[in-house]
């Protein structure tokens, strides 16, 4: 047995294969545990009796910083066990030599988004869950705030990854953000013979049937009859005359799926009234 174990191949012995092998398979047993315990208590501390205690991106965010670390800390303790890298490893495992490392290998836009992403979870501008609009190009629910990046899922289920440091420097229109009643702006056309008074009148009737549609006056407004559903003339187009209401859901998403019906049963409803709608039409005269 000793015999074998003292055999070399390519210069190595068969034993400091094997303590090599052991070495490494503790190293790796580690730290596959230790992490996950780590997701274990960070799971746990979010949670306590059916009830969320601790803000989940917060949380998340933290986790991978952890998850990070340990991953390097076990990179270093493997890099110990080959001849020739002991220095790298120790400089990996001191605390000065790990962000030396981070600063060294990650590029500087990957650095950046790194201390973007901080900003985004102790600034606030967003929480994971909460519907915003990036730049008026991106507009989703986000999903996760990674260490390089954020992700946001779209209307039509497609998974969009921004920088980190990109969206700091962006206008983000967050419609989760304090109160989230939006205002939806329902506008049609009717032409110049058409009685106002009649259209205004039969378009609020049909935005006030929407179950959707929520009283957002103030205390004052009511006690000077404002109405609920406000509707104006807005332009004076070439060919139709623009009436707009100023309908409120409880939330984005209900206020566009609101707007949407009320374009559709607005319209049934005009057709019904004879309340023209007037579009554009070429009439051609042959010489």
């Amino acid at each position: 047995m000793e015999e074998i174990l003292n055999m070399h191949f390519f210069g190595v012995s068969v034993r400091w294969l094997i303590v090599f092998a052991v070495k490494g398979a503790i190293i790796y047993l580690f730290v596959r545990i230790l992490t996950g315990v780590t997701k274990y208590l960070f799971k746990r501390s979010m949670r306590k009796q059916g009830k969320i205690v601790l803000d989940e991106t917060k949380v998340s965010f933290m986790r991978r910083i952890i998850v990070t670390t340990i991953y390097i800390i076990g990179i270093a303790a493997f890099l110990s066990l080959i001849p020739g890298m002991e220095k790298v490893s120790n400089s990996i495992l001191a605390s000065a030599g790990i962000m030396a490392a981070a600063v060294g290998l990650a590029s500087q836009d990957a650095l950046s988004n790194v201390i973007g992403g901080m900003f985004i979870i102790f600034s606030q501008p967003f929480k994971l869950g909460d519907f915003v609009e990036i730049d008026s190009t991106v507009k989703g629910t986000v999903t996760e705030i990674t260490l390089r990046h954020t992700v946001i899922r779209d209307a039509e289920n497609r998974m969009i990854l921004i920088p980190n440091n990109k969206i700091n420097s962006s206008t983000i229109i967050n419609s989760s953000y304090g109160d989230t009643a939006t205002c939806a702006f329902v506008e049609v056309g009717v032409s110049y013979t058409a009685d106002l008074n009649h259209a205004i009148s039969t378009m609020r009737d049909e935005v006030m049937k929407h179950p959707l549609l929520i009283d957002h006056r103030s205390e004052d407004d009511k006690k000077n009859d404002v109405p609920q559903v406000v509707i104006r003339v807005t332009n004076l187009g070439d060919s139709a005359i623009t009436l707009r209401a100023w309908a409120w859901a409880a939330s984005a998403g209900n206020a566009f799926t609101m707007k949407c019906d009320l374009l559709k049963a607005v319209k049934e409803r005009f057709d019904t009234e004879n309340i023209e709608i007037p579009y554009p039409y070429v009439n051609v005269v042959k010489a």
